[in-house]
Parts: C-alpha cells; sequence; structure tokens
C-alpha cells in the first residue's frame, strides 16, 4: 500500500473506464492503488473491472452499491482507503503519466505540514489548455479553499488530492430521494479548518461527456433542492466574498422553494435577514422562470 488511493465514483462507465484505467498502467511510478465505487451500475461494469485487475501491475479494488449518486459512492468508499491520500478521479477523466509522481514528491514534500487538507493541482483539457479559469502563481499558493478559488474568482475544475482522514472527517450529507450534490460544499466546511497547496501543473484531463453531471447541473439540482439548500447555507456561512454570497442566497430561496420549503421558514432559519430580503424578488422571478421550464 502506498500513500495515494485513486477512487472513482461510476455509474454504467465500464467501457469508459478504459481510458482511466491505460493512464493508471502508464503511470512513471505505481505505488498507488485503485479503488472503483460502482453506484448501482447496470451495465458491464463489474466484468470491465474484472478483466483489468487480471491485467494490471497494481492493486485494483471493486464494491458495489445501490445507486445513489457521487457524493454517496465518496461516502461509502472512505471505509476501505487506508492510505493518507485520496486522489478522487471520474470515470470519463484520465490522468497525465506523471501525475502520481508529482502528487507523491508534493506530498513528501509538505506532509509535515498539519494544517493542511490537501492539495489542489490543474485540469487540462483533451486538447490542450487549461479547464480553470486563472492560474495558480507559478511557485504556488498556500490558502484555504475559500481563499483561492472563490474569492480569488478561480472558476473551472481542479485537481485535488484529499487527505483521507480531512475526507472522514468531513462527509458529505445524504438527503433521501436526492441523488446529486456539488462537491464543494465540503470543501468549503473544510476551509473553516484547513488550508490546502495549490500548484500550477495540469495533471488531470477532462473530458466532459454530454450526460455527465457537470452539463446536467440545473436538472439535477433542481431533483435534489434539499442538498441545494444545504450547500447554499455552507456558502452563506463562509468566509466568501460578497459576490458568492448574494448567488448562495439566490439559490437558498430558490433551491428552497423547489424543496417545498415556506418562505417563512426559509426567513426565520437564516440568520443574514437584510440580504434575504434585498433577494427575495430576483430569487421569487428565478424561480417562477425555472419552474415553466420542464427539467423534471
Amino acid at each position: 500500500m502506498g500513500n495515494i488511493t485513486v477512487l472513482t465514483p461510476t455509474y454504467n462507465r465500464g467501457k469508459l473506464l478504459q481510458k482511466l484505467y491505460k493512464s493508471l498502467c502508464d503511470q512513471n511510478y505505481k505505488n498507488f492503488a485503485w479503488l472503483i465505487i460502482d453506484d448501482g451500475s447496470t451495465d458491464d461494469t463489474r466484468v470491465y473491472v474484472e478483466q483489468m485487475k487480471k491485467n494490471a501491475d497494481f492493486p485494483i479494488s471493486y464494491y458495489k452499491k445501490e445507486n445513489g449518486g457521487k457524493h454517496t459512492a465518496l461516502n461509502y468508499a472512505y471505509q476501505f482507503i487506508k492510505s493518507p491520500l485520496t486522489f478522487i478521479v471520474d470515470s470519463d477523466d484520465y490522468l497525465t503519466k506523471d501525475a502520481i509522481s508529482c502528487v507523491e514528491k508534493v506530498y513528501e514534500e509538505y506532509k509535515k505540514e498539519k494544517d493542511l487538507c490537501g492539495f489542489s493541482f490543474l485540469r487540462g483539457k483533451p486538447d490542450g489548455g487549461y479547464l480553470s479559469t486563472s492560474g495558480v502563481p507559478q511557485n504556488g499558493i498556500k490558502e484555504s479553499y475559500v481563499e483561492c478559488r472563490i474569492n480569488r474568482n478561480i472558476g473551472g475544475d481542479m485537481a485535488e488530492v484529499w487527505y483521507t482522514h480531512c475526507l472522514k472527517e468531513y462527509p458529505f450529507p445524504e438527503f433521501k430521494g436526492e441523488k446529486f450534490l456539488g462537491e464543494d460544499i465540503v470543501w468549503v466546511k473544510m476551509s473553516e479548518k484547513y488550508k490546502m497547496r495549490f500548484f500550477n501543473r495540469i495533471i488531470y484531463i477532462s473530458d466532459y461527456l454530454e450526460d455527465g453531471l457537470t452539463n446536467n447541473r440545473r436538472k439535477h439540482n433542481i431533483k435534489s433542492p434539499n442538498g441545494c439548500v444545504a450547500r447554499a447555507e455552507v456558502f452563506l456561512d463562509s468566509k466568501s466574498n460578497i459576490k458568492t454570497k448574494i448567488k448562495a442566497m439566490l439559490q437558498y430561496q430558490i433551491y428552497g422553494r423547489f424543496a417545498k420549503k415556506s418562505i417563512k421558514d426559509l426567513y426565520d432559519q437564516f440568520k443574514c435577514k437584510s440580504l434575504f430580503v434585498i433577494m427575495y424578488l430576483p430569487a421569487s422571478i428565478l424561480y417562477w422562470k425555472w419552474k415553466k421550464v420542464d427539467f423534471l
């Protein structure tokens, strides 16, 4: 067992796992494990994984659970991870050849810093270029997720490698019947206690699919409103900038209505009454506009 577990939650992506598998086979440093959590697939994912396990020169573990959404698959996975680091890599993405060795090098350099929850690198596009909107300083930076990603306005996805004990300390909240939850609800919570090391280096390539979570975010949000309300509350309670809190208040009220919560309850439950009142009219307009669209 090395220092890194690559964690891949998957749902009906058996064939697509081959691309990630090949990138793991091509790593120039092989002291890692691959953990696959099957979130209730109905395809031949198990068959594909068994074939990969026969030929891999690194350990592969596979567990299947009832379908509940990516965040529940991540929560389920933590019980099986013994390594200090967990690298979450989606089933439709893949890694650069030096990704694991790069993470290992950074871990050895900074593992004595006890205020870290993880390390963040850049994601690239298959045809070149960055996935995030702006650059981390060339020599890196140490800040919390909120300070770097939100208040510096660095949008887009990055490649985060988390300390496993922090993931276990901050599991994703789960709501009955809801299968989608923005992962940053946890990353923002971690910012209350921990910082991260951010690096200007691509180690992860993203290839978003038309049926993926990213391309269907609002549809998934409307079907999982309680999680969206919880996420908005976390952002509103954070040290995020005012622009982010305005957006969070809109989401708090809009998805609160989709969750069948009354305006009075939403108002009473939140302490920032003035921002609630200011955003009431635009939130109402957006709610009725979204409700008319046939997302459901």
